[in-house]
């Protein structure tokens, strides 16, 4: 099976556990409040994944992305997601990682937001805030986001699906950031994309990089995971 073609097919799971658990458990009361509020879910080509609503259809929209679905396959590319950081800070799942885990939670992410903003507590400059967090927490202390993990653990092993339940561990930042030195030649990015530099600093996330050949006379800020030694 294709790579896209899979992740593909575990968007769509995520729709269904959407509107199967999380839409199924609420679905009335957040009717109720708009009218007749229907729900649709999509998997988006790019990263992109968010909820909106269409106060005009009265249709409440959540997108997850195919790039955030192939992100979550593995601990150096999940990192950077506010989903990881909500499991392991607030002990969702036991704080422990996991594919599944992290796909569960954005479910569970994405629909706080859509109960959110149907209770009228999302506002511009005010997303993630404490009513979006009492509403996550609610989600996993009352056992609908197991349900959600166990919907999408179930019904992938039915399809043929992977969704890999194995934790992982998130990289260690403390210490490659010493493998790096001041004056050292590295290369970042892929394709046309690619760009060599000097490190003129290193800090404990990131190296500051000042270009050389084409780049000269430019200046970055790059994460540790995508340096690369040039020689």
């Amino acid at each position: 099976m294709h790579a896209s073609q899979s992740l593909y097919q575990i968007g769509q799971l995520m729709c269904e556990a959407t509107r199967e658990i999380l839409w199924h458990s609420a679905g009335d009361q957040l009717r109720s409040r708009a009218s007749g509020a229907a729900l649709r879910c999509r998997v988006g080509s790019g990263q992109a994944t968010y909820h909106r609503y269409d106060s005009r259809r009265k249709l409440h929209l959540i997108n997850y992305g195919l790039r955030m679905i192939a992100a979550k396959q593995q601990a150096t590319s999940a990192e950077g997601w506010l989903s990881t950081r909500e499991i392991q800070g607030r002990g969702y799942f036991g704080g422990e990682l996991s594919t599944l885990n992290l796909l569960a939670h954005t479910c569970c992410h994405e629909f706080a937001h859509l109960v959110q903003y149907s209770a009228g507590h999302r506002t511009y400059g005010s997303v993630h805030n404490r009513h979006f967090y009492d509403i996550l927490d609610r989600l996993h202390g009352s056992g609908t986001a197991e349900e959600t993990r166990q919907f999408l653990l179930r019904e992938s092993k039915r399809g043929g699906i992977q969704i890999p339940d194995t934790a992982f561990e998130l990289p260690d930042r403390t210490k490659p950031s010493r493998q790096w030195h001041v004056g050292e030649p590295v290369s970042f990015g892929e394709g046309a994309r690619r760009r060599e530099g000097e490190i003129i600093r290193v800090n404990r996330k990131t190296c500051t990089v000042q270009g050389t050949g084409m780049a000269r006379g430019s200046r970055y800020r790059v994460p540790l995971s995508m340096l690369r030694k040039i020689g």
